[in-house]
């Protein structure tokens, strides 16, 4: 039986990325054997390929553009993430670009991943642009359909303010996503909390399962402050 492929997309500053480092950590622990692709050529900050080094010692694959493209700014896309689409003994988590334009990418892979089946996972933060109400939620969810020539399987509320994220913060997330499930048949059963948070938001609420996430991802300059420069 084939391991499962994960697309994780989600409109800019959703918080996609954190999600896909999350997952990759969980499946990992549950002892699949998982690649988590970088396709994100839309964000420069926050990037899954920043944890390479780190996964690499916990054994987890990290693809995305190597040598001196490391740390390129550019639209590239590696060509082991076909390989690794392909290989059903791995659980692949497509880690993918936060607005349509980002979606395209996935376009190169439509055949690899409706051949094999995949999730496709929706991250949503009705604080961030163009997602703030049931209605953007909807237009970007037509629009990143659209650019990925795929279909997204369920919803993950990731409502969240930094310091300022508490439960009512995420309720609204909720509720917004709640009405988008109704409307839409879609699933949506998770809310992500970070868990610096974790105290001000409880389990539970309307029913919903929280996931607590720990923070992976630094800012450039938060990464130079940690190395003493």
């Amino acid at each position: 039986m084939n391991k499962p492929v994960y697309i994780v997309i989600g409109a800019y500053g959703s918080g996609k990325s954190e999600f896909s480092i999350h997952l990759a950590q969980k499946l990992n622990k549950e002892g699949h054997d998982v690649a988590l692709a970088d396709m994100d050529v839309v964000n420069p900050y926050f990037r899954s390929r920043d944890v390479r080094e780190d996964f690499a010692a916990i054994g987890i694959e990290v693809i995305a553009p190597e040598g001196a493209f490391k740390h390129a700014d550019l639209p590239m896309i590696s060509p082991r993430i076909k390989g690794a689409i392909e290989s059903p003994e791995k659980t692949v988590i497509l880690d993918v670009g936060g607005d349509p334009a980002g979606c395209r990418t996935l376009g190169l892979f439509v055949d690899a991943l409706n051949k094999r089946g995949y999730e496709m996972i929706f991250v949503v933060n009705s604080f961030r642009p163009f997602t703030t109400n049931v209605a953007e939620v909807l237009q970007m969810q037509n629009q990143l359909e659209f650019a990925s020539k795929l279909k997204i399987s369920e919803y993950v509320c990731n409502n969240n303010l930094m310091e300022h994220t508490d439960q009512s913060v995420v309720e609204q997330g909720i509720e917004i996503l709640s009405e988008c499930s109704a409307k839409t048949g879609l699933p949506f059963e998770k809310y992500l909390v970070m868990e610096d948070y974790a105290d001000l938001v409880p389990d539970g609420l309307s029913g919903k399962t929280r996931l607590v996430m720990s923070h992976t991802l630094k800012k450039p300059w938060e990464a130079l402050v940690m190395k003493g420069i």
